[in-house]
């Protein structure tokens, strides 16, 4: 089997691990696993499918990142004789506007390109390539939402057997679209290939025709990486714990290629009749397994929100006492902020932005002034709700108070909820109705976040179709809608960046 080399070289680690950040290679439809790579050509007119090694080598520094492509492939159909080798740099430039929480990301080629792809005697040589490539960034808590646009030419020239006999022109366009968060992301890119041939051919019989034809082929490519709980029971019988939760990563990438192209008699076109048809490739990586912290509480045993408290408590998302969690008493705010603040992972994203900003000890620090009146800076919790508040998660009283030991209500935690994903926004013109039956009982600061949350499935109502809205969360309320948050983060962006697009189950 051939074995692929893959290399990635970080310089300086982005906000988020680049191994989270699924991301498609190349912007033809290709797939890969840790050993092999794969994609479908189209140039002779005919689909040839590649497969072969790779290597990617990614350079990353704050504002700019190069990925640089190294294919060397053969035709999987190995009554075919050919070979295609490919050399690509991609560089990224990144305009962040912290003042909009948003980033411009801009592609093109850096530096030298070189292709070629050979199938049986016919060669087509890459002689140019241009591409643009441009993404908004919209960075908020929970997760970065990304949608971008992309143009690009490549022109061959054409040889049957070394002699030059014409030109392919390859139109490119499209777009993708994307989330990465802790939890995972997923790129799905939507391409369109125009294939322009015009040259001379030789038919079966070696007579040679000056020949034109066009072929489409539109290419749907989503590279998704996701996190996963899974809880593992203790086999030994004499053990101080009887299981705990494992984090599974997985990776899977999917192509799907829809082409029409002419039909050939006598090894000539005719571009009248048109051949057209669907090829699939899917390829995953090896998952990894991580083994969590194991809960030990007295107090949830037979609970309702048992198995949501452990998971929360071993992803180190909500603290508790050695042996008791109290789930029934009342969450506070700082409580649930320090909750949102782990789940998102901000801590560590902070932690790191922090560290490339520290000034030399050289620097005056000006001392800090609290957000709150009720918070001291020396307070060993204000670190979660400075980067909350930074965040733009959370909001002091009209007093400029934060009141972090008042219990939290349902109105309260829908809002930061809501706020971490930046889906505010979402909500219809004011003079809408929620649809629930307490709807007037809303605070009209919680209203838009409590509309768009049922919208996308994060709550629902109680029997008597009630949000109640006003009412303390325990702590095991708060696990739970904690958790539902969590497999929003999981499962449904996928599903929308992912199935929703590409149809892929």
């Amino acid at each position: 089997m051939r074995r692929v080399i893959a290399t990635v070289l970080t310089i300086v680690m982005a906000i988020i691990p680049l191994s989270v950040w699924a991301e498609p290679m190349d912007f033809v439809g290709g797939v890969h696993n840790e050993y092999e790579y794969s994609e479908v050509v189209f140039l002779t007119g005919k689909p040839v499918k590649f497969v072969g090694e790779y290597k990617i080598t990614v350079k990353e520094k704050e504002d700019e990142k190069t990925v640089k492509y190294d294919f060397r492939l053969t035709p999987e159909d190995t009554d075919i004789d050919g070979r295609l080798t490919r050399r690509v740099t991609l560089l990224t430039k990144y305009n962040r506007r912290n003042d909009k929480g948003q980033t411009i990301a801009d592609t093109e080629i850096d530096g030298n390109y070189s292709e070629t792809i050979t199938i049986e005697d016919e060669r087509f040589v890459l002689e140019d390539f241009q591409f643009s490539k441009s993404d908004v960034i919209d960075n908020r808590p929970a997760s970065d939402f990304y949608s971008g646009n992309l143009k690009g030419r490549k022109y061959y020239k054409y040889s049957i057997r070394g002699d030059e006999k014409g030109k392919v022109i390859l139109d490119i366009s499209g777009g993708d679209v994307g989330y990465k968060n802790f939890w995972g992301g997923t790129e799905t890119q939507l391409i369109n290939h125009t294939i322009s041939f015009s040259g001379i051919l030789e038919d079966d019989d070696g007579d040679e025709d000056e020949e034109e034809w066009q072929g489409t082929v539109s290419i749907q490519t989503s590279d998704s990486t996701t996190k996963t709980l899974k809880y593992s029971d203790n086999e030994a019988n004499f053990s101080s714990f009887d299981g705990g939760h494992l984090r599974i990563t997985n990776r899977q990438i999917v192509s799907r290629y829809n082409y029409n192209l002419p039909e050939w008699r006598n090894g000539l076109p005719r571009s009248r009749d048109r051949e057209k048809d669907t090829i699939d490739l899917s390829t995953s990586m090896n998952e990894k397994v991580e083994r969590l912290i194991v809960p030990k509480f007295k107090d949830v045993a037979g609970h309702w929100a048992e198995d949501y408290i452990k998971k929360l408590y071993s992803l180190d998302v909500f603290e508790g006492s050695e042996t008791f969690f109290a789930p029934d008493v009342p969450m506070t705010r700082l409580e649930f902020t320090k909750g949102i603040i782990r789940a998102c992972d901000i801590r560590a994203t902070l932690e790191e932005e922090n560290n490339r900003r520290r000034p030399s000890s050289r620097s005056k620090k000006e001392p800090e002034v609290s957000y709150f009146n009720d918070v001291s800076v020396e307070n060993k919790a204000y670190n979660d709700i400075k980067q909350a508040v930074d965040k733009g998660i959370i909001k002091g009283t009209r007093d400029n108070e934060f009141v972090p030991d008042g219990p939290l209500t349902k109105a309260q935690a829908i809002t930061i909820l809501i706020r971490a994903l930046g889906f505010e926004t979402k909500a219809p013109t004011p003079g809408y109705n929620t649809s629930f039956d307490d709807d007037n009982e809303i605070p009209y600061w919680a209203k838009d976040a409590i509309y768009v949350a049922r919208e996308i499935g994060l709550i629902n109502g109680d029997m008597n179709n009630r949000i109640n809205p006003n009412k303390s969360m325990t702590r095991a309320e708060a696990s739970a809608m904690l958790i539902r948050f969590l497999e929003f983060l999981q499962r449904d962006l996928q599903k929308d960046y992912r199935e929703n697009i590409v149809n892929f189950k």
